[in-house]
């Protein structure tokens, strides 16, 4: 028997063996990715708490989505929000709770794997959860701004809402009404990051600053890491930014 075929056995066992722990190796980083994208930056519970007690909001659980709806008269303005990665949805229902409370629709979606580049999901799935809005927009924090920015060129959207974000596709060109809110405090989004990035939304969008706010207060959701410290409190930051969004929302009537 010749060299080759005695030693073909034991190449061919090596050459299983390394196989065997690659793939070995490729289901423990599977695994503690998905572990590490399903723990979230949950929600502050006083803040969530002042939602469902308020009778002027009405809050549903949509399996894809969370749902807020004016109890009130609606405006007929619909907005789809996509969250920053790894943060629980129901951490923004503060930042919308008197928008809605005015007559605007909010979806705040549930991306896939809480990481909104996942989510291929399209804009018609969250806007089916409430037919009777006659004008839709997108939005986002953070990276979920970025998914709103790639949402938005839907034919049926007419403003898009980005919160501590920027967008990484062309949108100049665009006849949306734009509103981007940032924080001179934010160490994520930075002021740099979205001044870079302005080019790519239309001339008119307006861009608005709140003065020492950081990239956690467009939600509520505690400390995040790599943020920078606020220099204004939470309640002033909210306040803000409901300001603005609510100008925005007139617009978009």
């Amino acid at each position: 028997m010749s060299t080759e075929a005695r030693t073909t056995p034991a190449r061919r066992h090596r050459v299983l063996r390394i196989g065997g722990w690659i793939v070995a190796v490729l289901l423990v980083l599977v695994l503690v990715f998905l572990v590490w994208a399903h723990i979230v930056m949950p929600g502050t519970r006083s803040a969530a708490l002042t939602v469902w007690r308020d009778d002027r909001v009405s809050v549903r659980d949509a399996g894809d989505s969370v749902v807020m709806t004016p109890t009130g008269t609606p405006d007929g303005v619909g907005v789809v929000f996509v969250p920053g990665a790894k943060v629980d949805p129901y951490a923004y229902m503060a930042s919308f709770r008197q928008v809605v409370a005015d007559g605007t629709t909010v979806v705040i979606t549930k991306p896939t794997l809480n990481l909104a580049f996942f989510d291929t999901r399209a804009l018609s799935v969250f806007q089916a959860h409430a037919p009777e809005v006659r004008t839709w927009a997108v939005g986002g924090h953070s990276l979920g701004g970025v998914r709103a920015c790639q949402l938005a060129d839907d034919p049926d959207v007419a403003g898009l809402l980005l919160f501590g974000s920027y967008c990484a596709n062309d949108l100049s060109d665009s006849d949306l009404d734009v509103l981007s809110v940032s924080g001179s405090r934010d160490g994520l989004s930075t002021p740099e990051k979205v001044a870079a990035a302005r080019d790519e939304l239309p001339a008119d969008a307006t861009m608005t600053q709140v003065t020492g706010a950081n990239h956690a207060d467009f939600g509520a959701y505690g400390a995040q890491p790599g943020d920078l410290t606020a220099t204004i409190s939470p309640d002033e930051a909210r306040r803000a930014i409901t300001a603005a969004v609510e100008s925005w929302v007139r617009d978009l009537r």
